[in-house]
């Protein structure tokens, strides 16, 4: 059982009016950012829900290019996201979708593509307190908080690419809190989502991706 802090309840330092709107949609972008192996080039936002309503008011859609910048939820810059993503060059486009209604109230979709043309797309959604979930990486279903730190590995789904990992994982001294394992179907991709204990060493990542089935690794340490 997940214990509760005072933050859950109070929410985190952050610049804006809403935990929910503003800390919260930053931490799904700067999730969805930590995902991209490269520079972000455009993004598309599809906001559900309140989001869709009030994004503008809340300050939801400059948290949202914060997040995708880096920013923290106490940095300032969050105020200037437009015309810092302006001045890197990044594409930009909010839609709402009022129709769907079978999602969270605080969802957003996030279609991301870097410079050299990948695409990542992400859902994720807020869910009070500055809190957020990760729902979906590139069409798959999964479940990340990015509360610990997290490796979020994408392999083929093959046998013995999990303790490969793991193995990996032994030998950097990591230990494991939890490990989960979500996949498109039975031997197509899959996403090993690992969340530690301690810290994350840089050379985990680079060990990872010499696993033959490996085919990204993404730290997410917010």
């Amino acid at each position: 059982m997940r214990e509760i802090s005072v933050f859950d309840v109070i929410g985190p330092n952050m610049i804006g009016p809403s935990s929910s709107h503003t800390a919260g949609a930053l931490r799904i972008a700067s999730m969805a950012h930590r995902l991209m192996d490269g520079p972000v080039k455009k993004i598309r936002f599809i906001l559900y829900g309140s989001f869709a309503r009030t994004y503008h008011g809340h300050g939801t859609d400059r948290a949202l290019l914060g997040g995708m910048l880096g920013f923290s939820t106490e940095d300032r810059r969050i105020r200037d996201s437009f015309r810092l993503a302006d001045e890197a060059g990044i594409q930009y486009v909010f839609e709402c979708n009022t129709t769907e209604q079978d999602v969270h109230p605080n969802t957003v979709k996030i279609i991301a593509e870097d410079r050299y043309g990948k695409i990542t797309e992400v859902v994720g959604e807020s869910i009070g307190g500055g809190n957020a979930r990760l729902r979906q990486i590139n069409g798959v279903s999964v479940d990340i908080a990015g509360e610990l730190q997290t490796v979020v590995v994408q392999q083929l789904d093959t046998p013995g690419v999990i303790a490969h990992i793991t193995q990996c994982l032994y030998e950097e001294g990591i230990n494991i809190a939890y490990l989960n394992v979500y996949r498109e179907n039975k031997n197509e991709h899959a996403y090993s989502v690992i969340e530690a204990d301690g810290e994350l060493p840089a050379s985990l990542a680079e060990r990872l991706k010499k696993i033959p089935a490996v085919l990204q690794v993404n730290l997410i340490k917010l």
